[in-house]
């Protein structure tokens, strides 16, 4: 009997001890509170002033105007500085831009951990890449490490390798071989998306574009058996369209997201009712439209060190060198790509009015002149010119794309109990927008990951 009770005794102490060595390792003895803080949570309300944020590890254990203090290991007074959530970039690129040119051969370790530390600097915190991945991501384990925690910079969400058409255009890269699938029939696809869901991609991309001129779209067959492949798998599909007709027929067909801007024509009233009936989501991609054809002139962004940092060498002397304003406006698309830029902009007002849940994304790191990190700054901005407030713009980048990505569980927002992904900004942008690009400091489950991108200090 005593045996008995004193194993008992023994168990339970051994119980116990293991538990308080999980949430040991949970929050890893380290306990910050910000005071004094405005506070965007990303839920769409006012900022609210004088609040204290508490993070216990990499999560928040608490919010609100009165904390006490005596749990933190760290109190840092922010001084009315203002805290909102990392953004998340639903749509980019990565790995295949270096300096001037998007190659096959940049796709390296070395070359994609910068890209992630450098979104990270900027304030983004997760990204989505769409479709232009190759298989050292998956077969070296770097997108398992990134998304781990295991690696410094953005974490790293992939829809693998996209679907566009035979002999079609090669997305990111201007030499080298993608790994794009290309059916030619429907046929071929099961066997193609059992491929992307054996790497558990993040979701599937197609391509569905002339690109300004004669290209093939794809056959209704073939992205019909695309997004039923994808269905039975639990993949939602993402479509990269530039025409109202293309997105009309993807819609119909049940396509999840729509991957960038219609910019042919404004969007009609029945075919918004469709998307909100099934749950569409908009991704308007705004900065990539600006950037075809912003340097026929000079922007008033062009001399800002926040943009200069987000730039690969080389590009910032290409894009000033004597003569290319002119050939910027002298180019065949100069003229389609202003007048589609406009189209975009009254469509994300239009769709974000109906209660369509629009995301944030930019397709930055496709080309030299989408820069990573400071598109996705650029994105909120012209959100604003298209009709948003700031706060909806910021929406747009934390809660929402969180909700598009399926991760609002985790990110997103600044809630008890969510990852403490956070940007600490100087300035309020709900007084003007561009006050996100005054970054401080950025905060990765709970530590310091950055302070910014024009900082000499920035955390490895």
């Amino acid at each position: 009997m005593k045996k008995t009770i004193q194993t008992f005794f023994i168990t339970v102490a051994g119980i116990l001890l293991l538990q308080s060595c999980n949430n040991s390792r949970k929050t890893d003895g380290n306990t910050i509170l910000f005071k004094n803080v405005r506070l965007i949570d990303g839920n769409g309300g006012q900022p609210v002033e004088n609040m204290r944020i508490l993070i216990q590890g990499d999560t928040i254990a608490g919010i609100g105007a009165d904390l006490d203090t005596a749990s933190a290991t760290q109190v840092i007074d922010l001084n009315g500085k203002t805290v909102m959530p990392a953004m998340i970039s639903a749509h980019v690129h990565i790995g295949t831009l270096k300096g001037t040119t998007t190659a096959a051969d940049h796709y390296t370790r070395e070359n994609i951990l910068a890209q992630l530390q450098k979104y990270l600097d900027y304030g983004v915190s997760i990204i989505q890449v769409m479709g232009t991945d190759r298989p050292m991501l998956f077969e070296s384990g770097l997108r398992d490490s990134s998304l781990n925690g295991q690696l410094p910079g953005a974490r790293l969400y992939s829809a693998g390798y996209g679907f566009n058409v035979p002999n079609g255009p090669s997305p990111a890269l201007s030499s080298g071989k993608d790994y794009l699938f290309r059916p030619s029939m429907a046929s071929q696809v099961p066997a193609q998306i059992d491929s992307l869901a054996k790497i558990k991609a993040s979701v599937v991309k197609i391509w569905q574009d002339k690109f300004g001129g004669d290209a093939k779209p794809m056959s209704p067959a073939v992205f019909k058996a695309i997004i039923d492949q994808a269905h039975q798998h639990k993949l939602r599909v993402a479509a990269h369209v530039y025409y109202l007709s293309d997105a009309r027929d993807l819609i119909d067909n049940d396509v999840d997201i729509i991957g960038h801007s219609i910019r042919d024509s404004v969007i009609s009233d029945a075919l918004i009712q469709e998307m909100k009936q099934k749950k569409v989501v908009y991704i308007p991609t705004l900065a990539l439209d600006e950037f075809s054809f912003i340097y026929g002139s000079k922007p008033d962004w062009l001399d800002d060190p926040f943009f200069k940092a987000s730039l690969e060498p080389g590009v910032l002397a290409m894009i000033t060198a004597p003569g290319y304003e002119q050939e910027v406006r002298n180019s065949q698309g100069y003229t389609r790509n202003k007048a589609g830029f406009e189209i975009a902009l009254k469509n994300l007002k239009k769709l974000y009015d109906a209660g369509i849940l629009v995301a944030m994304g930019t397709d930055s790191g496709a080309t030299p002149l989408r820069a990573q990190g400071f598109s996705e700054h650029l994105e909120l901005e012209l959100m604003v010119q298209a009709g948003l407030t700031p706060l909806q713009a910021i929406g747009t980048a934390t809660k929402n794309s969180a909700i598009a990505m399926q991760l609002e569980k985790r990110y997103g927002t600044l809630e008890k109990g969510k990852v403490a992904d956070l940007i600490i900004l100087s300035g309020n942008p709900v007084e003007d927008i561009k006050n996100t690009r005054k970054i401080e400091a950025v905060y990765k489950a709970g530590k310091k990951a950055s302070s910014g991108p024009l900082s000499n200090s920035n955390a490895q």
